[in-house]
C-alpha cells in the first residue's frame, strides 16, 4: 500500500507483484518479510493475504534483526518452515532506521550463522561496511552536496571493496559458524572474487547476482532511477560477472526486486531511494542478453534460474527441475520472439523499469504452475489469482 513494502496488506499486492512474476515466467518466489515485532504476530495474516491473492507459489524470507526474532530461529524453521534469513550487515550507526529496523554488529550476525547452522538454514546478508562507506560519504557530500556526479557518485561512496570486505567477512564468519551463506546481489568483480576464495577455504557459499548488474554501469543515463544498493558498478564489473556465469561460479540470478513507484526517486542521488523492479524481466533478459546474444545454453539459464535456487533455499524436492514427483512448473519460451519493453504495460505496482524501451530477443509465452496454466500465450487468467501455495522449507 502506497511506499510501505514491507509486506501485503491486502491481497490486491500479491495479485499484482506475482501477476508481474506471472507475465516474466517465475512460477515460485522468495520475497522477504521485514519488521521488527516477532513474526510470530504476523506470520498468519500475511501468509492468509498472500495466498489470497498470489498467483504464484512463494515462501518467506525472514529478516532478522532483533534478539526476539533471532531467539525465535528454531520456530521458524520448525513451525513455518521458513529456513532463509536475511541480515543487514550496514545496519549500524542509525543507518537501518529507513526501513525502521535497529541496530546489528558483528556478533550478532555471528550468532545468527550459528542458529542457522542449527536449524539447517541459510543465511542472506546484505553485505557492506558501511563504516568505511561513511568515509566515502562524507568526503565526496563534501566536494559535491548536490550529487551532480550522478551514478559514478553513489559508486564511489560505496566502492566495490566495500562489498568485498563484507562478503569476506560474513562467509569467513558463517564457514567457522558452520552455516551456509548465500550472498545476495553481487554486484563487481572485487566481491564476486572474494566470495570465490571463501568457497576455495570450505566455506558453504552460494553466489547469486541480478540482471541488472548485468546490464547496466554507471554510465547509464537514466540518472537516480539507476540508484541501487550496491551500486551499479563499471562495464569491466558488469563482463566480469558475465564470464563467471560463463564459468560456472555464478550459482543464481535474482531479481532483487523492490516494487515502489518512482516517487521515492525524487531529489539528487543523496536522497533517491534505492533499487528498481525486475521480476517481470528478470528471465527475458537472460534469454535476450545471455541466451541470444551471449550465446548461454538454455540450460545454463534454467540452472541459474531455477534449479540452482530451488537447491539454495531447501525447495529442490519439488522445484527446479522437470522430473517425476516435481512439481510441473514451466515457463515456456520463444526464444526468437523480439519485442520491445514498454513500462507503461508492465504489471508491477512500480510503474518503470530500467529497461523501457530495450528489444530484447527471447520472450515468455506461458507460465504453468504445479499443471495449471497461470500466464497463456501472454494473458494473465485473473481466475488464478489466490492459486498459489505457501511453501515450508527443510
Amino acid at each position: 500500500h502506497g511506499k510501505d513494502i514491507s509486506r501485503p496488506r491486502v491481497k490486491e499486492d500479491a495479485a499484482r507483484e506475482t501477476a508481474a512474476a506471472a507475465m516474466g515466467g517465475v512460477t515460485t518466489f522468495i520475497p522477504y518479510l521485514m519488521g521488527t515485532s516477532s513474526y510470530e504476530t504476523v506470520f498468519a495474516d500475511v501468509k492468509s493475504v498472500t495466498e489470497a491473492g498470489s498467483r504464484i507459489d512463494f515462501g518467506y524470507h525472514f529478516i532478522i534483526s532483533t534478539e526476539e526474532q533471532l531467539a525465535a530461529i528454531p520456530n521458524y524453521a520448525r513451525d513455518y518452515g521458513v529456513t532463509s534469513y536475511k541480515i543487514f550487515m550496514n545496519n549500524r550507526g542509525g543507518e537501518g532506521a529507513r526501513l525502521g529496523l535497529p541496530d546489528i554488529d558483528d556478533g550478532y550476525l555471528y550468532r545468527l550463522c550459528e542458529m542457522a547452522a542449527k536449524v539447517g538454514g541459510v543465511v542472506c546478508p546484505h553485505p557492506e561496511n558501511i563504516e568505511v562507506a561513511w568515509v566515502f560519504r562524507n568526503r565526496l557530500k563534501e566536494s559535491d552536496p548536490h550529487g551532480s556526479g550522478g551514478l559514478a557518485l553513489w559508486d564511489a561512496s560505496r566502492p566495490d571493496f566495500i562489498e568485498a570486505e563484507a562478503v569476506q567477512r560474513s562467509s569467513y564468519l558463517a564457514r567457522i559458524a558452520g552455516s551456509e551463506i548465500y550472498i545476495v546481489h553481487t554486484s563487481s568483480q572485487a566481491a564476486l572474487e572474494t566470495a570465490l576464495m571463501q568457497r576455495r577455504t570450505g566455506a558453504k557459499v552460494t553466489i547469486e547476482t541480478c540482471p541488472h548488474y548485468l546490464t547496466h554501469d554507471t554510465s547509464w543515463e537514466g540518472g537516480v532511477i539507476g540508484k541501487i544498493n550496491p551500486p551499479l558498478r563499471s562495464r569491466k564489473d558488469c563482463d566480469a560477472l558475465w564470464q563467471a556465469i560463463a564459468d560456472g561460479h555464478i550459482d543464481t540470478i535474482g531479481t532483487d526486486h523492490v516494487h515502489r513507484d518512482l516517487s521515492g526517486k525524487q531529489g539528487s542521488i543523496w536522497d533517491a531511494s534505492p533499487g528498481c523492479p525486475g521480476l517481470e524481466t528478470m528471465l527475458p533478459i537472460m534469454l535476450s542478453e545471455g541466451h541470444a546474444k551471449r550465446g548461454l545454453s538454455l540450460e545454463k539459464i534454467a540452472e541459474l534460474t531455477a534449479t540452482a535456487s530451488a537447491k539454495a533455499f531447501g525447495l529442490a524436492d519439488r522445484k527446479g527441475r522437470i522430473a517425476l514427483g516435481q512439481d510441473a512448473d514451466f515457463a515456456i519460451i520463444d526464444p526468437k520472439a523480439v519485442w520491445t519493453v514498454d513500462q507503461s504495460k508492465l504489471m508491477s505496482s512500480a510503474g518503470y523499469s530500467i529497461y523501457h524501451d530495450w528489444t530484447l530477443t527471447g520472450r515468455v509465452v506461458h507460465t504453468v504452475v504445479r499443471g495449471a496454466f497461470i500466464m497463456r500465450d501472454g494473458a494473465l487468467d485473473d481466475e488464478k489469482i489466490g492459486y498459489g501455495c505457501y511453501l515450508p522449507r527443510g
